[in-house]
């Protein structure tokens, strides 16, 4: 009987010791994974000088007027892969003079390639392991065709719109950009990039019918919300404004509210894309912003 009862402590020190290592451990792995800080680097895409501002409101608030607009596009070096958001200007514009539109809005430039940016952070356009573009707008998909090996992370409503015969006629140069990715990973709706919710693509439809926003929660700089072209302007997010060539104005209004309701839950800075204010606020590659 006194050998039993020995022996059944002696079981129950093992276990209780093989559970509190056990736990030692998940919470040593726990502390492995908050300490993989993620990275973002953020390149030039060109400048987009706007000639007819009063294209980005459907009432006259700036008729007459004209803004310059950066053009950013963005890395987020995570532990599970690295993201490409946005792809700036078409890359035929390097080495040549400014372009402006047939019908004059814009007049567009760009001065290096993505090969070239991300060289500069150490890396090649293979590295890339996702692409995901706010939406197929010339402006935003311009590097896309250098990633042919990329998974395209993209809304359907976007794809299926961007693929149509009828975009392939009309828009055939933001249907060429996109025309190489063949690696597909069509999303419905919010999009949790590496399931840990610090990469998370947000739908917010009206600019296109598959426009979308992405979320980026940093170490150092704290959570940020990148726009796309939900706005362009800091006065377009103070008045709700919405461009004239807006794919539907209804769900444009609805997006904003949507984006707006995000970014306060996540306490999150608001980054428009084409603010040069923005912009510059930003370390720009080779310098991260973590």
């Amino acid at each position: 009987m006194k050998k039993l009862i020995i022996l059944l402590i002696t079981l129950s020190l093992f276990v209780a010791c093989k559970k509190d290592k056990k736990e030692t451990t998940v919470e040593q792995t726990e502390t492995e994974v908050k300490k993989e800080p993620i990275k973002m680097f953020m390149f030039d895409g060109g400048t987009v000088q706007v000639n007819m501002l009063e294209i980005f409101s459907q009432d006259d608030a700036y008729k007459g007027q004209s803004k310059t607009f950066a053009d950013a596009f963005y890395l987020i070096q995570h532990p599970d892969g690295n993201l490409l958001w946005d792809a700036g200007l078409s890359e035929d514009l390097i080495g040549k003079e400014p372009f402006t539109t047939p019908e004059g809005a814009f007049t567009v430039s760009r001065k290096t390639g993505i090969e070239e940016q991300l060289k500069s952070i150490g890396l090649s356009t293979n590295d890339v392991k996702y692409i995901a573009l706010s939406h197929t707008h010339f402006d935003h998909s311009g590097s896309a065709s250098k990633l042919p090996n990329a998974i395209w992370i993209v809304q359907e409503n976007e794809y299926n719109f961007v693929t149509s015969e009828e975009q392939k006629k009309q828009s055939p140069d933001n249907f060429n950009a996109i025309k190489n990715l063949k690696a597909l990973k069509k999303i419905n709706g919010n999009y949790d990039v590496f399931g840990d919710g610090r990469v998370v693509i947000v739908s917010t439809p009206g600019h296109t019918p598959g426009h979308q926003s992405l979320f980026v929660d940093l170490e150092q700089e704290g959570p940020l919300m990148l726009t796309g072209d939900v706005y362009h302007m800091e006065e377009s997010r103070e008045n709700a404004r919405v461009p004239k060539f807006n794919f539907d104005v209804d769900k444009t209004l609805n997006s904003m509210e949507v984006f707006e309701t995000f970014a306060e839950q996540k306490g999150a800075r608001v980054i428009i894309q084409h603010s040069l204010k923005d912009f510059n606020s930003l370390n720009h590659a080779p310098e991260p912003i973590q």
